[in-house]
């Protein structure tokens, strides 16, 4: 009886033991980076401060990476009014690549008084749609 209840421990302290080191030896599963183009804005807003209504268009550009493993294609951009307006590279920026998105308000276009301006960027890249916003202060 005796070495019937030592084999049983032992085995079932073997077989414990199988089980607490295969679940040690399987490491956690990282998911898999998505593949394809991903438009990063390092920066996605800016502020022009007080600026003169009656004065020159303002420009500010706003440099993108593709941080992606496929070309990316900028297909359209929107505006939120007409006094806001945007141009982006036609061609595939390659993986790795930089790009720029040149946006001009046109002050005389708009109302005086505070302004908050949207850019919509449509894009090939996972992450989806992309935003920018321009404010503001336009001064009569």
């Amino acid at each position: 009886m005796k070495l019937f209840r030592f084999i049983l421990t032992c085995w079932l302290l073997v077989g414990a033991g199988l089980f607490s080191g295969r679940a040690q030896e399987s490491p956690a599963r990282q998911p898999e980076p998505q593949k394809g183009a991903r438009l990063v804005l390092p920066v996605a807003t800016h502020d022009f401060g007080d600026v003169a209504r009656k004065g020159s268009d303002l420009v500010q550009d706003f440099v993108f990476r593709n941080e992606g493993t496929a070309p990316l294609v900028i297909v359209r951009v929107l505006t939120s009014c007409s006094c806001f307006k945007a141009s982006f590279p036609k061609r595939p920026v390659e993986p790795g690549g930089e790009g720029v998105i040149r946006v001009t308000y046109e002050p005389l276009k708009s109302e005086p008084g505070t302004f908050n301006k949207v850019l919509q960027i449509y894009s090939n890249s996972i992450t989806g749609r992309e935003v920018i916003t321009v404010q503001g202060n336009s001064i009569e």
